[in-house]
């Protein structure tokens, strides 16, 4: 390596003088240096000298040449770049440092430097590859301080290269700042390297003065030179790709550059005067300009030419199967899917709000469009309900839950995560980040706006029209100028819909303020003052505010009413807290009445405030024996029952509450199921409840948050393959509970757009708990674990235990006790004989135990009572009114019944029961109409339905246990006191029901319908499920009616145009005059896919299902003139653009709707298994897509895109797209999946899928990656991404190629340097 003291350089020096001297032309000067050099050997610093632009440097900057005019040195730096004989990069940073300083009173110099750097400042490519390049960038180094400032280490060439390219052109804009005194608005109000000469420690330099306006002419034009060099900077493809480099990596030091780039286009006067475009000033500032230097859009259209897309503009354009508006349909099928009846333990916010970030990434959507379509979804779940069937399940107040609450909240959760971005950045970045949460705000106003245009679409469901139309009269009496603040409601004569009611939803969480009530045609009416009038509700709330105690004529007011402010509610928990016991249990029951169900504005707070009242703990200093929660017994029944009914359960869920509500409920049985039932309360009204009271509805509660009506065969073979929350247990809801502690007490996120209620801040206990924390609650459930395992076993004669069961069969069955037959125990030593006398109905001889020292004996009770039936011992009727019974007397008995029942179906060992009517109950009066019924719902999928009767004789007869639960619940009246036991059984009866051989679940519809006539189409809906249950074929023709009917290609579908109006229908129900209507297959499959046994298969089927839709596509949409074109070029499609822009379209919705139903049905374990698993087998399998040829090929490249757009969507509906993945499982399969498609790409592995599907796939996925979520590269090892990039390249995909290093996070960011000099793009 050569120096300063190198002979060369020193000759070199000794002979610029001379030439000077001489005025030796450069071209001269530059070939006899050349030749000296050569002729010294000094090879390794002939090209791109250091040592020789360390002398250019001084030799310019001395001043003294030998008396010889300065400009003359100029031109020999010059001539040494151009024949690359020292290094541009070390002259010009040389330079920079002092000739800039310089600027003011040297303007020629600076203006010669300005020169030299466009000509030769960023040629960077051969720099970087010659053989004193590691000195180069030392060198470099030690003078800018790059490694320092930047926070990289210069000592990777591509990372150099991008630090050195942002440093140059930073320079240029703190010049141009410095010219105009702009610096001073900079939060740092200096430049980052020196602009001014008393910056300078070195080279002080004397140049000949020049005449004051000769020189002011020149700063001036310098000034004007230096802004468009910037310019010419930004416009240069090259360096906006180094410069997006910086972007991705360098968010600090990018937040600063910009934000004096936005000062320059906003407050450059020399700017402003010139002709110069701004666009790439301001694409820069707003980061439009993506990896390729290119705008995001045209990136888009690279990766994905074929894809049409149009905005959400019209209310007519949100049926047709191929229109964009098809592409947000997942949004409408996890809304429906939320509302199955069914219990989450997850939190439906975060889901709901990660779904339409990952379509709004996906779908390149605007914000507007994302909102307007979340608007629209939530819209329709509440319009399919408008004409509910009836039964025991969720109904209309969960779909306005999910709504009012839910979706806002979602929408909330999307603004604050801006939000909280804009203070997490530095001041720098501020300003971006808050532009982009206003503009959040603003798209959110604005689709509330466009929403009101669809006015049939928010006609309220009647039972709501009175709180639309008060939103509407609040708006109204504000615009009025009106002050309803006292309670006072004018005479308005205004009329609402369910866009008042969202954007009332919005403005109590700060998302939007009261200006909204100005929009135009917001209200409609007007305000007559003449009348005046306090309406009940108002006048109760306001009277509770002023401490009027709560009678029971003021409670029954406001359970009906719910809350209408924060204040309310605090005051409500306060007299819940800290009143009298009356006055506790007042304040509970108001809690859970209309306020929780209805009070949509800040349900997020009540349903904590709820779970707070069950948790009271024993506090810290207590020393007494019994738990605190005993005394509150009388306030727990009363919530506990108020949150019992099925409309309840699910907003727990939606609100991610189970597993805390779940847990404190198991501290109630725990503790209350060790009472005797002696231990009792009255309460105001003269009514007394007992310990077991209590228990028991805390008991039914808990087993309802997991799914314990689920058959037992699910959790012994389904394994993976089960369906979604099928696996959920009291140790997982457990662990979800510690899980949600431990997030929140290290996360740093703050809601800062929503008041937080000081008592919902926190949770009842901040440590992690145990099952061992509840020793009664596990010892019964391993019990509940064995009677599922095996049969029952293990009852010694004589101990507690078998006496109690001896006393429990003895008081069921007192009244066939008392005939000559005698039932068995299940010891077998003993018989039941009549302990009570003639007359005595025994109720006082029930034994006064803990309840959970009676449900270990109930197993026993009911295996002895089966038994006894199965042998003719006991009639069936007097084993249901036993049953009952014993119901009747620990109500948490009823789990347990169930249980057992579940447990000997599946064993299979008893023999059937016949339902002829003498025995059994008989379901022929019914079982005709029942089939019937069945064939027209399911009439739409195309299903054959197996008969049930033939020649008019049933073929009804069901497994004993099966019989015998279902005589059981026929048993109870349809009351208040009866809906805690079907509430808990009925859904495990469905269950049991459908897992048995078909007719049964027909036969119990039947039989139930006999009963109940008004459930007969929920009855009827629910057998026609079984269907599908036992039939793989019949869930394949359904999931291929789904993708038919959203495409607009079944003939049968109830909606010809496809899009969500075919695939979900209007729900079910008696919606024509003819009864029951077919119903949509969305929604069946919805309603069935929690049965499917093995849920793993369903991943196939779909991929399979999805590849024929792309066949139907291609075959029915793109000419053959078309696929002609898309042979010969990549853009144009001449005579087949616009169909073939549909048929990607009509692609993108069966991808979408497929990965819906994947992440549905089987959640991220089946996701996982789709990406290693089942999309590498499709590839390396042969498939034939285009037999005969139908398509011209066509069908290969949309398939491949389709395969593409399945997998992202797949992905991100299971894992998100934020940056911090919330599962380890994302980073580990995508990180198996890139691995594999690299070593496809390598040849390591041998494909047997067409090669232009393959080449269609990995493009299209890698783009969408690229372009959409990026931060699913990060998690990637740079060999796997070096190897795509090397593949890609083999394929002349350079563009994709950098793309994939560009957004592989800062490990890559060097490789995807050099990979962008190397393109010579």
């Amino acid at each position: 390596m050569a120096s300063l003291s190198s002979p060369w350089v020193e000759w070199a020096g000794e002979y610029t003088k001379a030439a000077q001297a001489e005025a030796l032309p450069p071209n001269e000067w530059a070939a006899r240096v050349a030749t000296a050099a050569a002729a010294a050997g000094e090879r390794g610093d002939v090209q791109f000298s250091a040592g020789l632009a360390e002398m250019l440097a001084r030799v310019v900057l001395s001043g003294e040449s030998s008396g010889a005019a300065p400009a003359a040195a100029w031109k020999y730096a010059e001539a040494a770049l151009a024949a690359r004989l020292a290094s541009p990069a070390l002259l010009l940073t040389l330079l920079s440092s002092r000739v800039i300083p310089q600027r003011v009173a040297r303007p020629t110099a600076y203006r010669l430097y300005l020169e030299l750097l466009r000509r030769h400042g960023f040629k960077l490519c051969f720099q970087m590859k010659a053989a004193n390049s590691n000195k180069i960038r030392q060198l470099i180094d030690d003078n800018l301080n790059l490694s320092q400032i930047f926070g990289f280490s210069a000592c990777e060439p591509g990372v150099f290269i991008v630090e050195f390219v942002l440093c140059i052109l930073w320079q240029l804009v703190d010049t141009a700042l410095d010219d105009e005194s702009l610096l001073e608005l900079t939060p740092e109000k200096k430049a980052q390297w020196p602009t001014r000469p008393q910056d300078i420690s070195a080279f002080e330099v004397s140049f000949s003065e020049q005449k004051p306006e000769k020189i002011e002419k020149l700063q001036r034009m310098n000034s004007v030179i230096t802004i468009e060099l910037i310019g010419h900077l930004l416009h240069n493809k090259v360096i906006t790709r180094i410069l997006s480099l910086a972007r991705e990596n360098m968010q600090t030091q990018w937040g600063l550059f910009t934000y004096r780039l936005r000062l320059l286009v906003a407050n450059s006067s020399t700017l402003q005067a010139s002709t110069m475009s701004l666009v790439a000033f301001q694409q820069l500032i707003l980061d439009d300009h993506n990896v390729h230097g290119e705008n995001k859009h045209s990136l888009h259209k690279k990766f994905h030419p074929m894809v049409a897309s149009n905005p959400l503009s019209s209310p007519n354009g949100h049926c047709l199967g191929g229109s964009y508006s098809a592409l947000w349909t997942p949004i409408d099928m996890y809304l429906e899917d939320c509302l199955d009846g069914s219990i989450a333990a997850t939190n439906s916010i975060e889901i709901l709000s990660g779904l339409v970030k990952a379509l709004q990434a996906v779908n390149r959507s605007s914000w507007h469009d994302a909102f307007m379509a979340l608007w629209i979804a939530s819209v329709r779940l509440v319009q399919r309900e408008r004409e509910p069937i009836e039964g025991p399940v969720p109904h209309l107040e969960t779909r306005l839950c999910m709504l009012l609450s839910i979706a806002t909240l979602a929408v909330a959760d999307i603004i604050e995560e801006a939000d909280s971005r804009c203070g997490e950045t530095d001041l720098s970045s501020h300003w971006k980040q808050k532009t982009a949460t206003d503009d959040l705000r603003k798209e959110l106003m604005l689709s509330l706006q466009a929403l009101g245009d669809y006015e049939s679409l928010l006609v309220p469901p009647p039972c709501i029209i009175s709180a639309a139309n008060q939103a509407a009269s609040k708006a109204a009496m504000l615009v009025s100028g009106i002050n309803s603040s006292s309670g006072y409601m004018e005479s308005i004569n205004e009329t609402g819909n369910m866009r008042h009611l969202i954007v009332e939803s919005c403005i109590s969480r700060n998302l939007l303020d009261t200006s909204a009530y100005y929009w135009p045609g917001y209200i409609n009416g007007h305000v007559n003052s003449m009348s005046h009038a306090i309406p009940s509700q108002l006048a109760g709330w306001a009277a509770f505010m002023k401490g009027t105690p709560l009678t029971q004529s003021l409670v029954s007011v406001l359970v009906s009413s719910p809350a209408s402010s924060l204040a309310e509610l605090e005051k409500l928990f306060e007299v819940a807290v800290n009143g009298s016991d009356d006055d506790k249990v007042s304040a509970a029951t108001v809690l859970c009445g209309a306020t929780l169900l209805r009070g949509w504005n800040f349900q997020e707070h009540t349903v904590r405030l709820v779970v707070k009242l069950l948790s009271h703990s024993d506090p810290a200093d207590y020393s007494g024996r019994e738990s605190q929660l005993i005394k509150h017994g009388p306030m727990l029944n009363v919530i506990l029952t108020g949150i019992s009914p099925v409309d309840y359960a699910p907003i727990f869920s939606f609100h991610g509450l189970v597993p805390e509500l779940a847990t404190v409920l198991m501290a109630i049985c725990e503790v209350f199921g060790c009472l005797s039932p002696s231990v009792s309360w009255t309460l105001g009204a003269g009514e007394e409840i007992s310990a077991h009271t209590v228990f028991s509805n805390a008991f039914i509660l808990l087993l309802r948050l997991w799914k314990f009506n689920h058959p037992p065969l699910e959790y012994c073979i389904m394994g993976d393959g089960a369906p979604v929350g099928s696996q959920l247990t009291p140790e997982y809801l457990l662990l979800l509970r510690n899980s949600q502690v431990l997030s929140a007490s290290s996360s740093s996120k703050s809601r800062s757009s929503q008041k937080q209620l000081p008592v919902t801040s926190s949770r009842s206990s901040q440590n992690p708990i145990f099952m061992d924390s509840f020793p009664k609650l596990k010892l019964w459930y391993r019990q509940h674990q064995a009677c599922l395992a095996s049969p029952l076993s293990g009852l010694a004669h004589g101990t507690p235990v078998h006496n109690i069961v001896d006393s429990l069969l003895n008081l069921m069955f007192r009244k066939a006790n008392k005939g000559s037959t005698s039932i068995g125990s299940v010891s077998g030593s003993s018989s039941i004989s009549n302990s009570s006398g003639p007359g005595d109905d025994g109720s006082h001889l029930w034994p006064q135990l803990p309840a959970w020292e009676i449900l270990e004996a109930v197993p026993f009770v009911v295996d002895a009572a089966l038994t006894a039936c199965s042998h003719g011992r006991l009639f069936p009727r007097e084993l249901a009114t036993g049953l009952k019974d014993l119901a009747d007397f620990l109500p948490a008995s009823t789990a347990t019944i169930v249980s057992y029942f579940s447990a000997e179906v599946t064993r299979g060992v008893w023999k059937p029961a016949f339902m002829n009517g003498t025995d059994w109950p008989s379901p022929a009066a019914n079982l005709s109409m029942v089939e019937e019924h069945i064939k027209k719902i399911v009439a739409a999928t195309g299903v054959d339905v197996p008969r049930l009767a033939t020649g008019g004789t049933t073929l009804g007869r069901l497994p004993l246990p099966l019989a015998a639960f279902v005589s059981l619940t026929i048993t109870y009246k349809l009351d208040k006191a009866s809906e805690r036991f079907l509430n808990l059984a009925g859904p495990a009866l469905e269950n049991l029901a459908a897992s048995c051989p078909w007719p049964s679940m027909a036969i119990v519809a039947a039989l139930w319908t006999q009963k109940v006539k008004r459930w007969s189409d929920f009855l009827v809906f629910s057998a026609s499920r079984t269907v599908f249950h036992h039939n793989n074929d019949a869930v394949v023709q359904l999931l291929r009616s789904c993708f038919t009917s959203i495409l607009g290609m079944s003939s049968t579908s109830l909606c010809c145009c496809g899009g969500v109006a075919s695939l979900l229908g209007h729900g079910f129900g008696s919606h024509c005059s003819g009864g029951l209507s077919p119903v949509a297959p969305g929604i069946l499959y919805l309603r069935i896919f929690r049965c499917i046994k093995d849920c793993s298969i369903l991943a196939e089927d779909i991929l399979s299902l999805l590849m024929l839709s792309v066949k139907d596509i291609a075959e029915t949409t793109v000419s053959r003139h078309g696929s002609d074109k898309l042979k010969r070029t990549k853009y144009a499609m001449g005579h087949g653009k616009i169909s073939l822009a549909t048929a990607m379209t009509q692609v993108k919705v069966a991808a979408s709707l497929g990965a819906t139903l994947v992440w549905l049905s089987g959640g991220t374990t089946l996701v996982q298994s789709l990406f290693q698993e089942m999309l590498p087998s499709w590839f390396l399998s042969a498939q034939d897509l285009d037999r005969g040829g139908a398509s011209g090929g066509t069908v290969y490249k949309l398939g491949g895109h389709a395969l593409a757009y399945f997998a992202v969507y797949s992905g991100m509906f299971a894992w998100g797209i934020d940056p911090t993945p919330v599962s380890r499982r994302r980073e580990r399969v995508m990180r198996s999946h890139l691995e594999f498609l690299a070593s496809a790409l390598d040849g390591k592995i041998s494909l047997g899928c067409n090669m232009s599907l393959w080449r269609a796939y990995v493009s299209g996925f890698l783009g969408l990656v690229v372009d959409r979520a990026p931060c699913l590269l990060h998690e990637v090892d740079l060999k796997v991404l070096k190897k795509l990039s090397i593949g890609l390249r083999q394929w002349k995909e350079k563009e994709l190629a950098v793309a994939i290093l560009c957004r592989g996070g800062p490990e890559a960011m060097g490789v995807a340097a050099e990979l962008i000099l190397d393109s010579e793009w």
